[in-house]
């Protein structure tokens, strides 16, 4: 994957919240979840969403709730804060 990807803030923290919560639940969280641990309005966390699926570091089905799969290993994963 070639080191570390360059996150805003608020990126690294969508992608620890998500990597954290799936680890706890086993399962991914829905967006207004995420939402709600960034606050930030849903449209904002899937926008967020769209682009870290377009640079690599999530994948996710169209459509379905709860497919959100975290593509960094753990060392690009930031701290949760």
């Amino acid at each position: 994957m070639g080191g570390i990807r360059r996150l805003t803030r608020k990126q690294g923290q969508l992608v620890a919240y998500v990597y954290y919560y799936t680890k706890v639940h086993r399962i991914p969280p829905a967006e207004n979840e995420i939402a709600a641990f960034l606050g930030v309005y849903g449209p904002s966390v899937h926008q967020m969403i769209l682009r870290l699926e377009a640079s690599g570091c999530l994948s996710r089905t169209p459509g379905k709730p709860r497919t959100l799969k975290i593509l960094l290993t753990k060392a690009e994963v930031p701290e949760l804060d």
